[in-house]
């Protein structure tokens, strides 16, 4: 079993910044690509950030200059810090990770439960 748990989510104004964390447990032998997605209301989800396990990362056009995503590895975690945020940053923000259970798995993603973030002008 693999879970991913995000937090850090929450109500801020406008300019303000957030650090979303989200950590991956259970039975994980690697983990490759992580990253976040995000939904607003009525919109589809769509990529905000990703980083492979070396350190590779894109943006969505949305984001850059602002959002920076990062990990750790030996914790199995992914981080976003969020800057200079819009009210158009409003969204669940859901964390994904490519993770391979066993030797010989195929990697499968997951996906977190998700967390709100609300961005007020």
């Amino acid at each position: 079993q693999v879970q991913l748990v995000e937090s850090g989510g929450g109500l801020l104004q406008a300019g303000g910044s957030l650090r979303l964390s989200c950590a991956a447990s259970g039975s994980i032998f690697s983990i490759n690509n992580m990253g976040w997605y995000r939904q607003a209301p009525g919109k589809e989800r769509g990529l905000v950030a990703r980083i492979t396990s070396n350190g590779i990362t894109n943006y969505a056009d949305s984001v850059k200059g602002r959002f920076t995503i990062s990990r750790d590895n030996a914790k199995n975690t992914v981080y976003l810090q969020m800057d200079s945020l819009k009210v158009e940053d409003t969204a669940v923000y859901y964390c994904n990770g490519l993770i391979r259970r066993n030797r010989v798995d195929t990697p499968t993603p997951y996906w977190g439960q998700g967390t709100q973030v609300t961005v007020s002008s």
